[in-house]
């Protein structure tokens, strides 16, 4: 059981870091804001038969914890992609694995025990990321850094409020209305500020938009609440790494993206900084590391 936890969080680590390059695929074609609406089209439509298949999902639609995580969901990819449009791949996935660092920092603003070792992590993570961003070597604009910054503090309150769902007997039920519910929150954004977005789009956007939804939202999602529910929270959370790893690598070797010594100090310094982050946590038990997954689970 626990080498299919760590096979499903590995998958879910390497759907996410197909996002950025999948999305810019997409970009090459439609606004941000129109290719995260149809993101969460596809992913919603993934989604329905488990959002909808019982009583006990539905209700999930009036749960305060379950709405405004989904609100954060789709408002967080929003910020995330206006920004992408600013940077390559390879800068916006590392700038990802500060994530676990700011983890660190609201749970001591919340009252929670953060270890010293874990304290390290969050300096060596923040150094990495102040240096990426002070010389991003022309990999991206000084707007497209600060909203890949920001993107991650929504997406922080996303994951702090998601932990507020409630228990549900099937692992998919919390994320699919999270993710119907973002849908929901993005639309009337993007058509207001843009229009309808266009439909009339090459195969290769389709595919990223249709990849994006189905791998980076819908299956990471699903395997992330799998693996997550079977493993302590500082296991899980090295997956997290995955992302920003896969993701430069594919930046770098397929869309040659630049990378100077700057950027790749301090990506570094970010993966490691968020690794030791992880393993300097106390270990939580299963559940909890399931709330820390987009909500949690009876199975």
């Amino acid at each position: 059981m626990r080498r299919l936890a760590f096979l499903s969080l590995a998958t879910a680590g390497l759907c996410w870091g197909l996002g950025f390059p999948l999305g810019k695929l997409a970009l090459r074609e439609v606004l941000p804001a129109h290719m995260v609406l149809l993101r969460f089209v596809v992913a919603s439509l993934a989604s329905l038969p488990f959002a909808l298949g019982s009583a006990e999902a539905r209700a999930l639609f009036l749960s305060p914890a379950v709405l405004w995580a989904g609100v954060f969901y789709g408002i967080g990819f929003l910020i995330q992609f206006e920004g992408l449009a600013g940077v390559t791949v390879t800068l916006a996935a590392l700038l990802v694995g500060a994530m676990p660092a700011l983890v660190a920092i609201a749970a001591h603003l919340t009252g929670e025990k953060v270890t010293r070792t874990s304290w390290i992590g969050v300096a060596a993570a923040t150094a990495g990321a102040a240096l990426i961003a002070g010389k991003p070597g022309g990999a991206g604009t000084a707007m497209g850094i600060a909203l890949s910054l920001l993107s991650l503090l929504v997406f922080l309150a996303w994951l702090m409020v998601s932990r507020r769902a409630p228990e549900t007997r099937s692992a998919l039920a919390v994320p699919a209305v999270m993710m119907i519910v973002a849908g929901l929150t993005v639309a009337p954004l993007a058509i207001g500020l843009h229009g309808l977005p266009p439909l009339r789009l090459s195969a290769i956007a389709w595919s990223g938009i249709i990849g994006q939804g189905l791998l980076a939202t819908f299956a990471a999602t699903a395997a992330w609440q799998y693996g997550a529910a079977r493993v302590d929270s500082a296991s899980a959370g090295v997956f997290i790494n995955i992302e920003p790893l896969f993701g430069a690598l594919i930046g770098i070797t397929l869309f040659h993206d630049p990378v100077g010594l700057p950027m790749l100090i301090g990506g570094l310094a970010i993966v490691i900084g968020s690794i030791v982050v992880v393993r300097g946590e106390r270990p939580a038990a299963p559940a909890k590391a399931a709330s820390a997954a987009q909500g949690r689970s009876l199975d």
